[in-house]
């Protein structure tokens, strides 16, 4: 044997070392790749249905918020009659009404006008009748 034909086997046996260190290393990597794509698999099972959940939900809060439009302009409906129906009420009670405070209002003040002057005439004698009294106890 010769220096070149041992040089050669130290060479393939230094090989032969470093491909025994490096394939354990690759046999981790090849179990961890593996287990990266048994995660991926059971995570796209189970993230289908948890998508297909999320779709249903989806719909029936749309159609719950369908049917809460539909209360809410049935409720707006019935506010604007019941406003309409108001202002009829109003017009129709409310102006006669008030014409006929007016009347009474105004019957009051010409009675309390006509017989104001009567009170005032007597209210007017029996306050100086007060005020010369107070004037005759201040001198005592």
């Amino acid at each position: 044997m010769g220096i070149g034909e041992i040089a050669g086997l130290i060479a393939a046996i230094a090989f032969a070392i470093l491909a025994g260190f490096l394939i354990y290393p690759l046999i981790k990597l090849g179990k961890l790749f593996e287990q990266i794509g048994n995660t991926v698999k059971d995570t796209g099972d189970h993230a289908i249905p948890a998508l297909d959940e999320g779709v249903t939900t989806v719909k029936q809060v749309n159609k719950t918020l369908t049917d809460v439009n539909s209360i809410s302009e049935s409720a707006s409906y019935t506010a604007r009659n019941v406003g309409a129906l108001t202002d009829l009420y109003g017009s129709m009670l409310g102006k006669p009404l008030i014409k006929l405070a007016s009347v009474f209002w105004a019957l009051k003040e010409t009675a309390s006008s006509f017989m104001g002057k009567k009170k005032s005439a007597a209210s007017a004698g029996a306050e100086s009748d007060q005020s010369a009294e107070s004037t005759e106890e201040a001198k005592h």
